[in-house]
């Protein structure tokens, strides 16, 4: 594996960071800006509406800028998202800043996942992906339970502070590690990009990120409850717990990476199912605690088996121009993080326990299994005679350069 996927890896550990620390300084927010806890949650929507918003805006609007160079823009941009919400006077001003720092999240998940499978080995693709996303899983164990310490006892700006010093490191990183392959403009522009789009593959692999992980949040946005109401954890308990979904989702990323580049749809539709069957085994799991703390580890796994063979399934079915179409996957992500926490929470109001969001993502799960399957119809009606997969872009086999 090169040494630039680490340069991607830093920078996918600081915008995990910033993306998720925001929930656990809610409170200290609130009070220095006179808002209402409820006011303040609504800088986690500022930041997920940058991510959809961003996401393929920039990544359309890059199109024929080097790949190196639009990375490290994008980190400049996510530097300077963190800064602003650091010395930000008001919470106006904080949910513009936090709007800014998600616009270069999905195009730099996309953009670093197309140069990743492009200086790898044809059959190491999923796991150059999934190495490229060990920062972000890894941020949800190491990287925002550090940062919600640091805002607590420093303040919640000293945070955003620290995250932006994580961006300079990203962009050095980058700038010394990403090989001189992506110094130059990609031989794709804006208009094979935008037809790539067009494509039905395309967007039944944006479907199946949607409802897949849309079936994860159903369940993860009320985990919280689910653990103390149902399992009879104290709500002191739950940050540990959350830090062991970060463990299960480390190891599920690695371990789909690797399943990945030996059978890309077998690891896709047996993450799927793997989901569906830990989601609705939630009821019984969360009757005791040691059961409910093995479900959240499983949750994470059984969720993170299909992050990199999805981000690397949209790639190859927009192989003509993989950037757009990779980064609009990060913009699904997105969605179905909305999506599946209004769906979960339907339940929930319905009176159907607090065990039932965890059902309803076990209905998506399923929901994305059957658009899997119809994408895997698409594609044997479409196949080429004599070819399995299409690979990520159809350029001569990339230089494997360790250095700038």
């Amino acid at each position: 594996m090169p040494l630039a996927l680490l340069a991607l890896a830093v920078g996918a550990f600081g915008i995990g960071t910033t993306e998720f620390v925001i929930m656990g300084l809610l409170p200290e927010v609130a009070d220095d800006l006179h808002v209402s806890i409820p006011t303040a949650g609504h800088l986690v929507s500022a930041y997920a509406l940058g991510v959809v918003i961003g996401a393929p805006l920039l990544a359309a609007v890059t199109a024929r800028l080097s790949r190196r160079t639009v990375l490290i823009g994008l980190m400049v941009l996510f530097v300077a998202g963190n800064v602003l919400s650091a010395f930000a006077a008001n919470y106006d001003y904080l949910l513009a800043a936090r709007f800014l720092s998600g616009l270069p999240h999905g195009a730099f998940f996309g953009v670093g996942a197309v140069v990743a499978t492009t200086m790898v080995a044809p059959e190491c693709k999923a796991r150059s992906v999934s190495l490229m996303f060990l920062g972000l899983t890894v941020a949800n164990v190491v990287g925002v339970p550090a940062a919600t310490l640091m805002g607590q006892h420093l303040g919640w700006r000293a945070t955003f502070l620290g995250v932006s010093a994580i961006g300079v490191a990203a962009i050095a990183s980058l700038a010394f590690l990403i090989p001189h392959d992506h110094a130059h403009a990609p031989a794709v522009g804006l208009r094979r990009e935008l037809a790539a789009l067009r494509s039905l593959p395309v967007w039944l692999a944006l479907g199946t990120t949607v409802a897949g992980f849309g079936a994860l949040f159903s369940a993860y946005s009320y985990i919280t409850p689910m653990l103390t109401d149902a399992a009879g954890f104290a709500e002191g308990s739950v940050t540990l717990l959350l830090a062991l979904f970060g463990v299960g989702a480390t190891a599920g990323n690695l371990v789909g990476g690797r399943l990945a580049d030996h059978s890309l749809r077998g690891t896709l539709f047996g993450g799927l199912l793997s989901l569906a069957a830990v989601l609705a085994l939630f009821p019984l799991l969360m009757t005791t605690e040691w059961t409910a703390a093995l479900a959240v580890i499983l949750l994470g796994v059984a969720a993170f088996v299909t992050g990199s063979p999805l981000q690397l399934m949209v790639m190859e079915k927009a192989a003509a121009g993989p950037s757009l179409a990779s980064s609009a996957n990060q913009a699904a992500f997105n969605l179905a993080n909305a999506g599946g926490a209004w769906i979960g929470g339907l339940a929930l109001a319905a009176g159907f326990g607090a065990t039932s969001p965890a059902v309803a993502g076990a209905v998506l799960a399923v929901l994305g299994l059957g658009v899997a399957a119809t994408a895997a119809t698409v594609d044997r009606r479409r196949a080429v005679p004599g070819r399995e997969r299409v690979v990520a872009a159809h350029v001569p086999e990339p230089t494997r350069a360790l250095h700038s």
